[in-house]
């Protein structure tokens, strides 16, 4: 499984309405920590297949989305559990970081 790609069409269903955690990775494709970020994102996906699901959103393709949830650097990952944040981590970060954010979720 991969990340699931974010925008405002799909936003509440995928990550608001989901029945499970969802991992967001906000990020830009010119943001040069977002790339050193994103293979941990990547393997994350991979590690928690069927328990959490993983998604990316580009803040300059969905600028709303971003500015909703106070998103003011990137990269900043935001987990969601039924609807709400409940964990943040701004800045990049590897895999222990983000496997640390997903335990016990």
């Amino acid at each position: 499984m991969s990340e699931v790609i974010l925008n405002s069409e799909n936003f509440e269903t995928e990550v608001l309405k989901s029945d499970k955690p969802v991992l967001v990775d906000f990020f830009a494709t010119w943001c040069g920590p977002c790339k050193m970020t994103a293979p941990h994102v990547a393997k994350i996906a991979e590690a928690y297949e069927g328990k959490v699901k993983v998604g990316v959103l580009d803040v300059d393709e969905a600028p709303e989305i971003a500015q909703n949830y106070g998103v003011n650097s990137i990269p900043t990952l935001l987990v969601f559990k039924n609807g709400e944040v409940v964990k943040q981590h701004i800045g990049s970060a590897n895999f222990p970081v983000l496997d640390a954010m997903l335990r016990g979720i």
